[in-house]
């Protein structure tokens, strides 16, 4: 098939498991939810539902960009629901989480792209359990910094924005959005609260080069980003934008050595690797580093993602 990249036999899925789909999405469906693990389609979702955990996309499902890599449905959004916040709290305490990741779909139709949404969510978290850690992912906002100022007035604990991919292939992965704008939501966010740790997340496999990766690397560290994500991109059907390359394990590592040495508190890179994929034990295993250390080695990361060891 042209354009066509077989898998690798050393990148194995975790096969679907029909009950622990039908399970988390019972819940879903009676408390009127979205996860983005369903709705993008993660190849990790049956890991994470079956540890009874699940990133939640609030605002719908419907998102008004149209990436070539996701598989979350473009499309005409309905207008916030303003009970949605109460409801994802309940699935907060059904799972009985004690680490919260929330993102949305992007919406430029609203005035402030959802961040009120955001803000409405985070709060009734922090309302429902004060020790409940929340980590928001959130789109561009189209640059603004009266949203972002709205998202971050929350008070969350980690505020992540993908760069997704390096800068020359935007036009072709993330036609709407904006490389530099997304660098500088980064930066604004870490300028307006100093104490907030931010986050970004890359895909690999999309015809980038290695130097465009260490080049983004380096944009996201002098924003001032502490933690870092690189996956394996798979594209979630043949319309999709179709995998280039896969990237072998030991470049994977290559990425958490320069990382380390740039100065990101954490570097977690592998082929399933996924922004929110264990957020939780990245967390913790990261601001559990010794009192003046600057950088943790691939000795804190889970197994799974230390490659040759």
């Amino acid at each position: 098939m042209p354009g066509y990249t077989r898998r690798p036999e050393w990148l194995k899925l975790t096969p679907l498991n029909p009950t622990t789909l039908g399970d988390m999405g019972n819940l879903m469906r009676t408390l009127k939810l979205h996860t983005v693990c369903n709705s993008a389609r993660c190849p990790n979702r049956i890991e994470c539902f079956t540890a009874g955990t699940a990133t939640f996309l609030i605002l719908g499902n419907i998102c008004t960009r149209n990436c070539t890599f996701c598989a979350v449905t473009g499309g005409n959004p309905r207008s916030p629901d303003l009970q949605e916040p109460a409801r994802l709290v309940s699935a907060v305490e059904k799972l009985g989480l004690r680490y919260v990741v929330i993102t949305s779909v992007t919406r430029d139709d609203l005035p402030d792209g959802g961040a009120t949404q955001f803000s409405r969510t985070v709060k009734a978290v922090h309302e429902y359990d004060p020790g409940v850690i929340v980590e928001i992912l959130i789109p561009d906002f189209q640059g603004s910094i009266p949203a972002l100022q709205t998202v971050i007035d929350a008070h969350p604990t980690v505020l992540n924005h993908n760069a997704e991919t390096v800068p020359r292939l935007y036009p072709k992965v993330r036609p709407q959005a904006d490389y530099r704008r997304s660098i500088e939501l980064l930066r604004r966010a870490r300028q307006l609260d100093n104490k907030l740790l931010t986050k970004s997340g890359l895909m690999l496999g999309l015809g980038e080069s290695q130097p465009e990766v260490i080049a983004v690397m380096t944009d996201l560290r002098e924003a001032g980003v502490d933690f870092l994500t690189i996956g394996q991109y798979l594209p979630p059907s043949l319309k999709h934008h179709q995998v280039v390359r896969y990237v072998p394990p030991a470049e994977y590592e290559e990425y958490q050595n320069v990382g380390r040495e740039m100065g990101f508190i954490l570097v977690v890179s592998g082929h399933l690797v996924r922004s929110s994929f264990h957020a939780d034990e990245a967390y913790r295993r990261a601001t559990r580093r010794e009192s003046g250390k600057t950088g943790l080695s691939t000795s804190v990361l889970p197994k799974y993602w230390n490659f040759g060891n």
